[in-house]
């Protein structure tokens, strides 16, 4: 990428990375006239032809499905297929259909670089990760401009790729990594409201006072294929120039567009047909394609009075075996109208409720789709901002002097008048002006290049710099508290520091800030500490191993002040500094194979040993060592009543002291041979201070430290001990990767699995099959035919389990991992089938007796609005009657009619432990 004082880039370019399409527009920096490249792709096997936007679908065929012939592009013939011919292919076998991929770049619960799309598509088919299908388009469109354009190759040229508003660091920096290994080299990053203004602001370079007249406030609102995105633009004092624009506040991040439309419209087309919701995901998923094309149509321009809606047979890919259903132009557009526009009043705001879990396509969509409610709620919470602008605030809603919309939907007239009737009818004055666009669909490519221009001196910029204030958390004396690294506003180039706060940091080991950002209208300045509350937005933690080859000793604190810049890409850095001589830096990396943590989680952490612990830990510590180290057989038997009389009830320790606990038991590994009431007391202090195997820095060192003595078993092999050894690994099974529960899965089946009467496995008898039962139960990213076996099992051995709440573990909708983030990977769940046959078992149970049976009803018939896990909707109502005459919490009877996140403590139900003190789940 090259700069303004840089001569060899000769064009500006932007690119509009789209959740349904991408665009490329351009102009030459000699003859700065902005036009838009028309992207050769296939549009059918074979056949290829141009067009304005290339679809953002990625087809993944099977190997002798079409020759090198039919994906021939000019410049090759790659393996997958995108675009237009994509998305045909993928409407006949959409198990194979990449879509939406940008909405998971965006999803901070998964690894966005793990292989999880198509995510309703058979383990046995090909997968691909939301990065690798970014990675692909940006690639198609690298190709084609490279084929068109010889000698002035795109990753010379300068280069602007648009991200929704609220994406947050972690998407940026995947985005910028897109393009990166897609050749396009370092590309800025452009907000798209941003985009659509400058696109405007283009569209009207001679006339801007004359449309602005005396605005002071300016309402972007960007609904697009997954996102929707609000900005207010301020409008400063006029000077030689023209108008002063600048951006003031960008709204939180909403899963909501395009995709939801397209879900509420086949679902509406199923209930005028009198179907069922098909429960095969793969029938879903094409009719949610089927509906998106249908919306185009009907909202597009020149609509047909109807449109025809394709559902597949059950695993046919012939449109013969299919049911169609016809739906009017009318019945769409009022059905999007209700849904996403419905008449509201000035004080009716989005319901402030947590995700609703997998819904629909997989994805965290929002659960309240009034785009009206949502623009409201965004208003009140900058009205300091708006006021300061000089805007009208009536009541605490400010009035925006102009509106300006951008996205494919508002191709609908009825939507637009809507939507103004809405807002008009907040403040009972004239109605809003919208301002004139010039192109729903290319506003943002048009916009990214006269970004580009304006920056390089072609045009009246944006100011604003970045939208987000940052703040690390860190330990108060009033708990949670979060300090602020750098203020909103930054613009590229720009720094701060925070030089009155020092952190002792660990060398050679991990190192984490969880990270936060705030949009609201609050300035903090760099270095002020605020309460850490649900204003501010978990962001993915920044973190890192410190490395310094001039360190004497292993393990050596080193003092460090914090920095932060905005690169020229736009993108934040934060820097480590030393306050010693010599002078040592460390770039702090964004964490992106981890869900963004909760507001409520342990915040600045170096290691586990650094964190606050109890005062009295030495001692605890010390009265370890004397047990473990001695020769008295007896001395291990007092072990957990001395420590508890030190630190209280084991039920109260915090994570950090449990930790500090857990690192000197695995130091003291050897002494479990000295007795068999050594090792069977090591372990039990070991396996609760370990628990729940994540969570705390170095947790996985930890981990890795104790795999090798998952074969070995226990050194002394007493039943007590075999069952005690189980217990240990069952608290920290949830820490294993998925290959490595898988390989402890492998080590029980043949104990678990067997006949009755079948001879035991060869080797050393292992003991304790209830205490393995519950470990495997644990283990739930498994195979689902294992979980299948395992669950027929739990049910077999119910009695002498004493409950039912493994099997709940087993067949759960969401598996654990999946809610406390785990590994990202599309974790394999029991087919439905399956569920519903072990759901019927628990319902004839007396639920009155039988332990755990209510918790493991709502965990194995929780709605996730996933057809490929849910139940159908009549035995989850059953479920829900008897649970309700059961009296457990309303939130279980929630979980499964509606789906919801699961509560703190059902996730520690599903530990089958309490979690340590201060240690929260994201």
């Amino acid at each position: 990428m090259d700069d303004a004082t840089t001569p060899t880039a000769t064009h500006a370019v932007g690119i509009d990375l789209g959740t349904t399409h991408c665009a490329l527009a351009y102009a030459r920096l000699d003859r700065p006239h902005v036009r838009l490249m028309a992207i050769p792709q296939l549009v059918a096997p074979g056949e290829l032809a141009a067009a304005p936007l290339l679809p953002s679908f990625l087809y993944l065929p099977a190997s002798e499905e079409l020759t090198a012939a039919d994906r021939a592009l000019p410049w090759a013939q790659p393996d997958v297929v995108v675009g237009e011919a994509a998305r045909r292919l993928g409407a006949k076998v959409p198990a194979r259909l990449v879509a939406s991929a940008k909405s998971w770049v965006c999803h901070g619960g998964v690894d966005r670089r793990a292989p999880i799309l198509p995510w309703n598509a058979p383990e046995s088919l090909p997968h691909v990760s939301p990065y690798a299908a970014q990675v692909e388009y940006l690639a198609h469109l690298r190709a084609a401009w490279d084929h068109e354009h010889e000698g002035a190759p795109l990753e010379r040229q300068d280069v602007v790729v648009t991200v929704p508003a609220s994406f947050d660091e972690g998407a940026r920096e995947l985005t910028a990594a897109a393009a990166r290994e897609a050749g396009l080299g370092e590309v800025r990053l452009l907000e798209e409201p941003q985009a659509a203004f400058y696109d405007w602001l283009g569209a009207h370079e001679h006339d801007v006072d004359a449309q602005l007249g005396d605005a002071k406030l300016i309402l972007v609102i960007d609904v697009g294929g997954g996102t929707t995105d609000l900005t207010l633009l301020r409008v400063r004092d006029r000077d030689d120039e023209g108008a002063r624009i600048e951006r003031i506040a960008v709204g939180g991040h909403l899963m909501l567009g395009g995709d939801n439309m397209d879900a509420a419209l086949a679902m509406f087309a199923l209930g005028k047909a009198g179907l069922e919701r098909p429960e095969d995901a793969t029938t879903w998923s094409a009719l949610v394609q089927s509906a998106r094309v249908a919306k185009e149509r009907l909202l597009g321009a020149e609509p047909p009075a109807q449109a025809t809606l394709t559902m597949p047979s059950r695993g046919s890919r012939l449109v013969a075996g299919s049911t169609s259903i016809t739906v009017e132009r009318d019945e769409a557009v009022a059905v999007l109208l209700d849904g996403f526009v419905p008449r509201s009043d000035r004080d009716q705001q989005a319901a402030r409720v947590g995700r609703a879990g997998l819904t629909t396509l997989g994805l965290p969509f929002t659960s309240d789709t009034a785009i009206v409610r949502h623009v409201c709620t965004f208003l009140r919470r900058h009205a300091a901002a708006a006021a300061a602008a000089g805007a009208h605030v009536d009541g605490g809603l400010p009035r925006p002097d102009r509106v300006l919309l951008n996205g494919g939907v508002f191709n609908a007239p009825a939507l637009v008048q809507r939507l103004c009737e809405v807002l008009s009818s907040w403040w009972g004055a004239e109605p809003v002006t919208l301002l004139e666009h010039t192109s729903l669909d290319l506003a943002v490519a048009h916009g990214a290049v006269r970004s580009i221009l304006a920056r390089r001196g072609l045009g009246q910029a944006i100011g604003g710099g970045t939208a987000r204030a940052y703040y690390i958390g860190v330990d108060g004396r009033d708990g949670k508290q979060a300090l602020c690294v750098a203020p909103r506003a930054m613009e590229p180039g720009g720094n701060a520091a925070v030089p009155d706060r020092t952190f002792e940091l660990v060398l050679d080991r991990p190192v984490a800030f969880p990270l936060f950002g705030y949009t609201g209208d609050r300035v903090d300045a760099p270095g002020t500490v605020v309460a850490l509350d649900d204003e501010l937005e978990p962001l993915p933690a920044l973190t890192t191993v410190l490395r310094d080859p001039t360190a004497g000793a292993a393990h050596r604190s080193v003092p460090v002040t914090l920095r932060t810049s905005i690169g020229d890409t736009g993108a934040l850095e934060i820097d480590l500094v030393t306050v010693t001589l010599p002078p040592r830096r460390w770039r702090l990396d964004f964490a992106l194979h981890r869900p963004a943590p909760s507001a409520d989680e342990t915040s600045v952490a170096t290691t586990a040993n650094d964190a606050p612990v109890a005062p009295q830990v030495p001692q605890a510590r010390e009265r370890l060592e004397r047990a473990l180290q001695g020769n008295d057989a007896a001395a291990p038997k007092q072990l957990r009543g001395a420590i508890e009389a030190l630190l209280g009830p084991r039920g109260t320790w915090s994570a950090a002291t449990c930790r500090a606990l857990a690192d000197r038991c695995l130091e003291l590994a050897p002494t479990r041979d000295r007795s068999e009431a050594h090792e069977l007391n090591w372990m039990r202090v070991l396996g609760w201070c370990l628990r729940p195997g994540f969570g705390m820095d170095g947790d996985d060192a930890r981990i890795d430290r104790m795999l090798p003595w998952f074969d070995e078993g226990p050194h002394h092999r007493s039943k007590a001990n075999w069952a005690e050894w189980w217990i240990l690994w069952r608290r920290i099974a949830a820490g294993l990767s998925s290959a490595r529960q898988r390989a402890a899965f492998d080590v029980l089946r043949p104990w678990l699995l067997r006949d009755a009467d079948a001879a035991p496995p060869p080797g050393p008898h292992k003991h304790g099959p209830i205490e393995m039962l519950q470990l495997a139960a644990t283990l739930d990213r498994i195979a689902a035919v294992d979980k299948v076996a395992l669950g027929e099992r739990l049910l077999q051995r119910a009695d002498k389990l004493g409950s039912y709440w493994p099997l709940g573990r087993v067949g759960a909708r969401v598996p654990l991992s999946s809610e406390t983030g785990g590994d990202g990977e599309d974790i394999q769940v029991v087919d439905p089938a399956v569920a519903q046959m072990w759901v019927h078992r628990l319902l004839a149970l007396d639920l009155a007796t039988a332990e755990g049976a209510t918790f493991a009803l709502a965990s194995i018939a929780r709605c996730t609005g996933d057809a490929r896990r849910d139940l159908p909707a009549p035995l989850r109502a059953e479920v829900a009657e008897r649970l309700v005459k059961s009296k457990v919490p309303a939130a279980w009877i929630e979980l499964v009619l509606r789906g919801a996140v699961l509560s703190e403590g059902d996730r520690g139900r599903m530990f089958g432990d309490s979690l340590p003190v201060g240690l929260r789940l994201s």
